[in-house]
């Protein structure tokens, strides 16, 4: 189980695609799994998976204070966080305050406020995986998305900057960096972008050696590496799971 079996792991965004893919996986190698979301389990394909499922809004310091507790009291201490909960703004030099204020208070506020409230109880444990959520437009411009892009590339400063912070708590941070990976959130990007959702199926497929967009469940084998032993002398790092998109 690499050492996995038994320990408690937050997911945030834990019913999107990844985050969901995430916990399945981590929950397979004996994890006790909490995913924070927005939304509620409607469908209650988490409740079926028997993961525990708290709606938090991870602007809200207040509720992550208050979720972060239940996860200790119900499961026991935290001793992986996988943060994958991202807003999407995709916008150039036309973004608004607004759009700035939407993507910023989750992508950067609300990891950074999540990771703050965790690391206390993995403090308890004198170790712990944080693992965070950039992706290759963390490391490359693109067209009109500066907005998404910069927090993007702020995660991975983050990562490299707890990484430092923590380490002496035995505390390994890193940051997992998809390429382009068919899920809803991709979907939901086009049609945002008003973009034929094949055509850009076939483009995004072209821009990696593999020829191929990824799979949620390609991403979560990386999340529970970096999450397990196999990992322990791996932190402050960026794992690319691109297909070769930065190959090109």
């Amino acid at each position: 189980m690499r050492g996995l079996n038994g320990k408690t792991a937050i997911v945030t965004g834990g019913l999107g695609d990844l985050g969901f893919a995430s916990a399945i996986r981590l929950a397979e190698e004996g994890c006790k799994v909490a995913l924070f979301d927005i939304k509620e389990d409607a469908n209650g394909r988490a409740a079926e998976m028997n993961l525990e499922t708290f709606c938090v809004d991870i602007s809200d310091e207040g509720q992550i204070e208050d979720a972060c507790s239940a996860v200790e009291t119900r499961l026991g201490p935290v001793a992986i966080l996988v943060n994958s909960a991202a807003h999407f703004v995709f916008k150039g030099v036309d973004a608004t305050v607004e759009d700035w204020q939407n993507i910023l208070s989750i992508n950067v506020m609300g990891t950074s406020l999540v990771t703050k409230h965790v690391v206390p109880q993995m403090k308890k444990l004198a170790s712990g995986s944080i693992i965070n959520f950039s992706s290759v437009s963390g490391f490359v411009g693109q067209p009109n998305f500066a907005t998404y892009n910069s927090t993007k590339f702020a995660i991975r400063g983050l990562t490299k900057c707890w990484a430092q912070d923590l380490a002496s708590f035995g505390i390994r941070v890193n940051s997992i960096c998809p390429g382009y990976i068919y899920t809803s959130a991709f979907v939901n990007s086009c049609k945002q972008l008003n973009l034929d959702l094949d055509e850009e199926d076939r483009k995004a497929s072209a821009m990696h050696l593999l020829s191929r967009q990824g799979r949620s469940e390609e991403v979560a084998a990386a999340v529970a590496f970096l999450a397990s032993d196999d990992a322990s002398f791996i932190t402050g790092s960026d794992l690319l799971v691109d297909g070769g998109y930065l190959a090109k």
